[in-house]
């Protein structure tokens, strides 16, 4: 019997939980469509600090979530539809999982294709990345359906300097991406696919039926958001070991760092330059050390210690936009 769960909500750290929750508890075979509001989602073995362009998800307050599944980091928005399957008997590669949506598309009139390793495709351009993950048996399968996203804002959050981090996370593969929405025959709304994708399923699977979470259910989820998905030791501090290094021009000269990463936090942290130093700055480099790769805790370091005192016009915010 397939359950197909109806889940509403648009919070990432929210339906990253929900998967993990309904992956564990859930004795049924699953298949569920879901939105997130704008988000950057990492792979679970990545460096999520290098998978995105900071200064971009900072501006835009996007949020970046680490998920169960391995693969590349993705660009969600409400343009974009996730779909979920989790099969009990863990039977079923990507091929399989996928063919359902190829399905639907192609009724629609769009050329969908299933090619590579994981990839949905229409005229050699991906609309769909997909990632698996076992659990005691079973099988958790997910995908992206790029409707009608920001095809500029999926660019500007994953434009990472290649030059900034050198680690042995996963790299995500970048690819030529497009929308299913221009390739309809006719136009149609993003609510409107959903609700074929949902009719298919429940024509297609025998025995289906509907589910929305319970109050418990809610519950639940939301404690598991708050403890592991919303956090930063989940979604940063799992990062593998990785090296950053950045410079930076400003009116006090040239400031270089290099900095070691391990596990989210700072294992080693030097500055390099042609600037000016008012006094030896050793004592403020050591301050970093084993401290998280963490703005807020940058921040509160330099909030006890005046930048200035050690530099000449070099300002903490020149020194936060060097650390990042």
């Amino acid at each position: 019997m397939l359950c197909i769960l109806n889940n509403s909500s648009t919070d990432p750290y929210f339906n990253l939980a929900a998967e993990e929750y309904v992956l564990k508890n859930f004795q049924e075979n699953i298949f569920m469509l879901w939105q997130n509001d704008t988000s950057v989602i990492c792979g679970k073995y990545q460096n999520a600090a290098a998978e995105i362009n900071w200064d971009f998800i900072k501006e835009r307050n996007i949020k970046v979530v680490r998920r169960l599944t391995g693969g590349g980091a993705v660009f969600h928005d409400l343009g974009n539809v996730n779909f979920t399957f989790i099969d009990q008997d863990g039977i079923g590669d990507f091929h399989s999982f996928t063919q359902p949506i190829i399905n639907v598309l192609q009724q629609m009139g769009v050329p969908a294709t299933f090619e590579g390793r994981n990839d949905l495709m229409i005229h050699g351009q991906k609309f769909s990345g997909n990632a698996q993950c076992y659990y005691q048996g079973k099988i958790l399968h997910h995908g992206t359906l790029l409707f009608s996203s920001q095809m500029n804002d999926i660019s500007a959050s994953l434009k990472v300097n290649p030059l900034k981090f050198q680690d042995k996370a996963v790299k995500s593969v970048r690819k030529r991406v497009t929308n299913i929405s221009e390739h309809l025959p006719q136009p149609m709304a993003i609510s409107q696919f959903i609700h074929i994708l949902m009719d298919y399923a429940q024509k297609n699977f025998p025995h289906a039926t509907a589910y929305s979470f319970s109050p418990t259910d809610i519950q639940a989820i939301e404690k598991l958001r708050d403890e592991k998905y919303s956090t930063w030791k989940w979604n940063f501090g799992k990062s593998p070991k990785s090296d950053y290094h950045k410079m930076i021009h400003t009116a006090g000269g040239n400031i270089e760092v290099f900095i070691s990463i391990n596990q989210g936090m700072i294992d080693n942290f030097q500055l390099q330059g042609d600037f000016f130093a008012k006094k030896e700055i050793q004592p403020l480099e050591q301050q970093f050390i084993g401290q998280p790769y963490h703005e807020n805790s940058i921040r509160q370091i330099l909030q006890q210690t005046a930048v200035e005192d050690y530099f000449y016009q070099i300002t903490q915010d020149d020194f936060i936009k060097l650390i990042f």
